[in-house]
């Protein structure tokens, strides 16, 4: 599944370069300094790795306490139905009756901690911005995060945020050298290959909820109790 969160990433960072690009564009780094920056680009990635991180874990928590309750493979069906539901519903639809409205003032705030971060120019200034960044809605943070609640454990929901948020970094990065260096027709293509993705990784989900015992991909309850045991013991 980690492996499902880095791909997701890497192709959801088309997206981002789009929604999150210009804060990448604007960064304030140092033009005439290469160590420094990238040592400056490393600390934006680093605040906005920690962010999704954190949101992993809390989530991953989440998906834990259900666990105890005997509902994570159900929980993993569901989530894998509903990845596969906001890809099918019409995007009008989503837009209508999404919950993300309440969420303008928190965005305001945000937008508005960003902007007086990227005048700064200290080392520390581009973890925040990072930071902050990682808070920015996002329709496929939101579907990362549905990754982390079937995660199956606290590390387990931090790992699945972690490496989805290793994935955006290649291209966020050429981003912030390159600033919008992708063509419409190329992000339109990856735009197309990104539903598809999420589908895939929903049936997944699905397939590990049913504990159909194949190896790796639907492992039978017993099975998935053992590796779960496992992992406890080792962290």
């Amino acid at each position: 599944m980690l492996l499902t969160a880095l791909v997701f990433g890497l192709l959801g960072s088309f997206h981002c370069v789009g929604m999150c690009g210009p804060i990448a564009f604007l960064l304030p780094v140092d033009r005439n300094n290469p160590v420094k920056r990238v040592l400056q680009v490393a600390s934006y990635h680093a605040g906005r790795l920690f962010t999704y991180g954190t949101i992993g874990l809390l989530f991953g928590f989440l998906g834990r306490r259900l666990d105890l309750f005997g509902f994570q493979q159900q929980i993993s069906i569901v989530i894998g139905f509903l990845m596969i539901l906001v890809i099918l519903l019409p995007t009008k639809l989503f837009s209508r009756y999404n919950g993300s409205r309440f969420m303008y003032k928190w965005v305001g705030k945000v937008k508005s901690a960003l902007g007086a971060e990227l005048k700064k120019k200290t080392m520390d200034s581009f973890f925040t911005i990072g930071f902050l960044n990682g808070f920015l809605p996002c329709g496929l943070v939101y579907m990362a995060v549905f990754g982390s609640v079937a995660a199956g454990g606290v590390l387990q929901g931090g790992l699945y945020m972690l490496f989805f948020g290793l994935g955006t970094v290649p291209l966020m990065t050429t981003a912030t050298y390159l600033g919008n260096f992708l063509n419409a027709t190329l992000k339109q293509r990856v735009m197309k290959v990104i539903p598809v993705f999420v589908v895939i990784v929903g049936v997944l989900f699905i397939l590990r909820g049913l504990g159909l015992g194949i190896p790796y991909v639907s492992p039978s309850e017993k099975v998935a109790v053992e590796q779960q045991t496992a992992s406890e013991i080792c962290h």
